[in-house]
């Protein structure tokens, strides 16, 4: 009976195997630095903005619901704020003067939040829900990739390789080369540069829009640096992983401007 039950097993496993073995794996939303950026905004809070913050997140950190904004993206109830995200628009030119998309952006976006969150007529749940998505969107809008061109889905289209193994421009600098920096969330955040009083108004200044067209300077930077096809490796994280590690750290100051402001 026992040998009998080995063989129904092993057969059981074989049919499975190669089953499994095609299932592609969940895309990657580049959790660290989103984690990064609340990480680092957590440290530029006031004590009251943190009270505040806590009550509405259940003691849960800024970093800790940074990534519910791509976490909701499997859930078709949410398929409203997928265009939150980004923001596309045509090579040097501003968002200003870019053609709006009708579903929503990561600007319009995050405006809203801020409006909920100022509501005083607004539900806790509500205020939580929108507070989560504000801190992922501000996330967003500093990875330069975030507000490229509608023409190849902000980079998604460009195939290229990282390391010798296939993977897209949008996807590098989401994940691809934090992650190959082998530094967890906490380290990087800890990590950031030291700046002066004056450094931190500087990057505290401007609009939310202001900051999408920096971005997306940025990312015009980046569409000139790479062809498709190009295996990226070494060189390119050596050129690139200062501009990604600054942007992270203006993600951060930034929310933690906004949050200040809005508690």
């Amino acid at each position: 009976m026992k040998l009998k039950y080995i063989a129904l097993l092993s057969f059981a496993l074989l049919i499975i195997a190669p089953i499994q073995a095609n299932v592609k794996p969940a895309p990657e939303w580049g959790p660290t630095g989103h984690r990064v950026v609340g990480k680092i905004a957590d440290t530029y809070l006031k004590g009251s903005t943190k009270r505040a913050i806590e009550k509405l997140l259940k003691r849960h950190s800024l970093s800790f619901v940074s990534t519910f904004g791509d976490e909701i993206k499997s859930d078709d109830r949410y398929r409203e704020f997928y265009t939150w995200h980004y923001v596309n628009m045509k090579a040097n030119e501003s968002y200003e003067d870019s053609e709006k998309n009708p579903k929503g952006d990561a600007v319009t976006g995050a405006e809203y939040c801020i409006k909920i969150l100022k509501d005083k007529n607004a539900s806790d749940d509500d205020k939580a829900f929108y507070l989560k998505l504000l801190i992922h969107i501000i996330g967003d809008i500093h990875q330069p990739m975030h507000a490229g061109l509608a023409e190849d889905k902000g980079g998604n289209d460009v195939k290229v390789k990282w390391m010798g193994k296939d993977t897209n421009l949008h996807r590098v600098w989401d994940s691809d080369m934090l992650e190959g920096y082998n530094m967890s969330y906490t380290e990087l955040a800890s990590n950031a540069d030291a700046l002066s009083k004056e450094q931190i108004k500087v990057i505290e200044a401007g609009t939310i829009t202001d900051w999408v067209n920096e971005s997306h300077a940025l990312a015009n930077t980046v569409y000139k640096n790479v062809k498709r096809g190009d295996n990226l490796s070494y060189k390119y994280a050596y050129d690139n992983l200062t501009i990604a590690r600054s942007q992270l750290q203006k993600g951060g100051i930034r929310l933690a401007k906004l949050l200040n402001d809005i508690f």
